[in-house]
């Protein structure tokens, strides 16, 4: 069994599902998404955020790095990231914090203990645990699967995130003890699914007909962007998809693109794609909404 990396635990949350939950996030994911606010997620293994404007130049991550991958010049730190091994040598000497290993690999025992200390929670509110990422479906089913089991016999509710891009099989492995799946819809045209998240969708839409089918509970999600998704042709094709292949829908959640996690890129020193990524407004996200309730998916709301 081999243990996933983990980069959050959420406490309080309150987006991922009913009531208050706490959320685990899960490092790796398959797709690639422009807009990912959480681009940390992405990469399976440990990683280095650097924030760069917190970087005094003193030099001590130089001197620390057995990779020599720092180097000090016109008072400030620059950084190969080819052959940072993200040893956290230089984590532990940066006096003003602007170094962060980011991943933490979790034994099931010490996971299970964090969920349990929200126990109180869950109970008053009708909440539970939700699992979150990255993406869940792609890590070890052996250690999620027991993670989940270990959850359905404490009595919690579990819910999980999922862009749907995985085997069957792991959904098969999981659905016995998940409450909820909280399942992506991105884009319906496949090259432009390629485009902007990394794959076409054909597994993606066949999962959720599968699991619809086998009558798991399912809350479909759209990030909603402008200048990608957020047009009237798309919402049809998904009210189109979803009524066609008689899909069984809890609920419909349109969440509204947002550029929260653009520093992260810089700290990653990767690329950010906001040229082509809008926020929508709300005069679009209610017309969206309606085109929703007016075909029968009443429970459709703005927001997580």
């Amino acid at each position: 069994m081999k243990q996933p990396y983990v980069f959050n635990i959420q406490k309080y949350s309150i987006h991922d599902g009913q009531g208050i939950r706490t959320t685990f996030f899960f490092k790796g994911c398959p797709l690639s998404c422009q807009w990912c606010h959480n681009p940390e997620s992405q990469r399976g293994g440990i990683e280095l955020m650097f924030y760069h404007e917190r970087c005094v130049g003193c030099g001590s991550c130089v001197l620390a790095c057995p990779q020599h991958a720092n180097v000090l010049g016109d008072g400030r730190v620059n950084m190969n990231r080819s052959v940072c091994t993200a040893c956290g040598s230089c984590v532990d000497v940066c006096l003003p914090n602007a170094r962060e290993l980011v991943g933490r690999a979790y034994t099931v025992d010490e996971l299970a203990r964090e969920a349990e200390k929200d126990q109180m929670f869950y109970e008053e509110s009708g909440g539970g645990v939700t699992l979150s990422g990255g993406e869940v479906m792609v890590q070890d089913m052996d250690y999620i699967e027991e993670f989940c089991r270990r959850l359905y016999r404490k009595g919690y509710s579990v819910n999980i995130d999922t862009c749907g891009y995985a085997p069957y099989e792991n959904f098969q492995r999981l659905a016995p003890y998940v409450d909820t799946f909280l399942y992506d819809i991105k884009l319906m045209d496949p090259e432009e699914h390629k485009r902007f998240v990394g794959t076409d969708n054909q597994l993606i839409l066949e999962n959720l007909i599968r699991l619809s089918a086998d009558g798991a509970r399912l809350n479909i999600r759209i990030p909603t962007v402008n200048g990608v998704n957020a047009t009237e042709k798309f919402m049809q094709d998904v009210i189109d998809f979803l009524l066609d292949n008689h899909i069984r829908v809890t609920a419909v959640n349109l969440l509204p693109y947002h550029n929260t996690g653009k520093s992260k890129y810089a700290n990653l020193d990767r690329t950010y794609a906001d040229e082509m990524l809008r926020v929508p407004d709300q005069e679009q996200m209610e017309r969206f909404q309606t085109m929703f309730i007016n075909n029968g998916f009443v429970n459709t709301k703005i927001g997580g």
